[in-house]
């Protein structure tokens, strides 16, 4: 496993300059809460903070395409559930670099209202391979980069494998988003159009769209939200050089 890339978790002078903060400090978890807390406090397991890296513990294991429970030891120590930003965001652009072991699955979640959609909303994909949900979905909509069963990014060939760090973006103003992989834009769309309604509504998420009443609403329309780190519970997945700027 690559170690944290030289100055991470710092801002430069030009980041500075061009309106970007640091979502993470590399230190804490410090405006993170853990949804199973029903987003009031910060996970009280799960995550791991070391060398400037934030890991989540697995409870279970993949194995030859199939899950297997990790040994009680292990699973005490995991099962923290998603993380997600104290602060709700709208216009916003947000960067990430994440180092994915075999695999692995895991993703970041964007427009995050844990009281609307049944919890669900928009994903950036992270996924090595190897995980089991690699070949389902559509035409790749569940690999890494993709806007998770919804549209495929198609970054295979851009993905760096196991134990590298990759740099991921998600840059989301007004109805248009874009997510971007190891500096390259790998797919883009338009919340709310017509194409996009097509294709939610081809996706598993197609009857998901809830308000907070219990009324049926458009899925991933949301004008605001949390930024969400997955933990998918049989993965390792690290991160680092959490940062966000408002557009």
């Amino acid at each position: 496993m690559m170690s944290a890339p030289a100055g991470a978790n710092t801002l430069t002078a030009a980041e500075k300059a061009d309106g970007w903060t640091l979502a993470w400090d590399g230190k804490t978890l410090d405006g993170w809460l853990a949804v199973k807390s029903g987003c009031k406090a910060p996970p009280e397991k799960g995550w791991v903070i070391k060398d400037g890296t934030l890991t989540m513990r697995p409870v279970n294991g993949i194995a030859n395409g199939k899950w297997f429970p990790l040994p009680p030891e292990d699973q005490k120590l995991g099962g923290g559930g998603d993380i997600v930003t104290a602060k709700k965001y709208r216009d916003f652009a947000f960067k990430f670099d994440f180092r994915l072991t075999e695999s692995a699955n895991s993703g970041v979640k964007y427009f995050y209202d844990e009281n609307l959609n049944k919890g669900t909303c928009e994903e950036y994909q992270i996924l090595e391979n190897g995980h089991p949900d690699s070949d389902k979905g559509k035409d790749g909509n569940r690999k890494s980069a993709s806007l998770y069963d919804i549209i495929p990014a198609n970054a295979d060939s851009i993905l760096k494998g196991p134990g590298e760090w990759n740099s991921g973006m998600i840059v989301a103003k007004g109805a248009h988003v874009e997510h971007w992989l190891n500096g390259v834009k790998v797919l883009e769309y338009d919340r709310g159009t017509p194409a996009f309604k097509a294709a939610v509504k081809a996706s598993k998420y197609a009857d998901w769209g809830i308000d907070a009443a219990g009324k049926p609403q458009d899925w991933g329309e949301i004008p605001e939200g949390r930024i969400l780190l997955q933990d998918h519970s049989d993965s390792t997945v690290s991160f680092c050089n959490l940062k966000v700027k408002e557009l």
